[in-house]
């Protein structure tokens, strides 16, 4: 049953209860592994409803996701920022800023970043939902949020999502049908599905189930599978279709989420830089 977040946490400023995890089963070498962590405090981690990553950032390509993002700037004290660029060169500057799903964005170099990217199904994003603008958000109120305030509430369905879109993204996530049979199974016709979609989602659901694909990827390649392979689970073409919507979405490429999301050997000196082109020496 749900309890109420401290009085205090960024969780009880949003307005979310807190509730149960989920779990996310492993398919590769790593079997279990949740997150990559190193010496430095470079981590990557997947829950339920999110991802975090923790570390450096330097300046990166224009994206945009299937997911809120919040990105924090980690550093000790008060007085940090991080800034970003949006599609029309404008930046913003902010102890956090929020981004909500498709838009396009390019985030700057930062010494010590905290990102979270919440899918927009699930009961944390219905307070980001809230607070959301037109762009990119200076969302100052939550400078302290931590992985422990969003995994309750990532683990559980939106309150505000209409039950036939939620179901609809259920079925993408277990299943690859075609838009009429899936606007059929949640009793739709297909363009009634893809307006609910882009109205209470503001995003289509094909890039949701992109989203998802890039997800179940990102999982293997953390569990020690190599790109090709990571590809296949994630249900792509292959390796160079991986690699295009990966840059796409996230900005990124597997070949530099690799070693960021893999669990750090023992002794490691390299820190890892999930914006930049994989590790970089101390």
């Amino acid at each position: 049953m749900p309890v109420e977040a401290a009085p205090d946490s960024p969780v009880a400023r949003l307005g979310v209860a807190e509730g149960s995890v989920a779990g996310v089963p492993a398919t590769c070498e790593h079997q279990g592994v949740r997150s990559g962590d190193d010496a430095a405090g470079t981590r990557f981690g997947v829950g339920a409803g999110y991802a975090v990553y923790r570390g450096p950032s330097v300046d990166g390509s224009v994206h945009r996701h299937a997911a809120f993002q919040i990105a924090i700037a980690a550093g000790p004290g008060e007085t940090g920022e991080v800034a970003m660029v949006d599609s029309g060169g404008l930046q913003h500057r902010a102890p956090a800023l929020l981004v909500p799903p498709m838009l396009r964005h390019r985030l700057l170099r930062t010494q010590d970043l905290l990102v979270f990217f919440v899918d927009p199904h699930c009961a944390f994003a219905d307070r980001l939902r809230e607070r959301r603008g037109t762009g990119i958000t200076a969302a100052p109120e939550l400078r302290g949020l931590a992985e422990d305030d969003v995994r309750p509430a990532g683990a559980r369905p939106s309150d505000e999502l209409d039950p036939r879109l939620l179901a609809a993204m259920d079925i993408v996530s277990r299943q690859d049908l075609p838009m009429p049979e899936l606007a059929a199974a949640v009793g739709l016709s297909p363009q009634r599905l893809r307006a609910l979609a882009r109205a209470q989602l503001g995003l289509p659901l094909v890039r949701w189930r992109l989203w998802l694909r890039l997800r179940r990827a990102a999982e293997a390649l953390r569990e020690g599978c190599p790109p090709a392979e990571a590809a296949v689970l994630g249900g792509f073409a292959d390796q160079a279709h991986f690699t295009r919507e990966m840059g796409e979405m996230i900005g990124l490429t597997p070949a530099a989420v690799a070693p960021v999301v893999r669990p750090a050997r023992h002794g490691s000196g390299a820190a890892r830089d999930v914006h930049g082109e994989g590790t970089r020496e101390r």
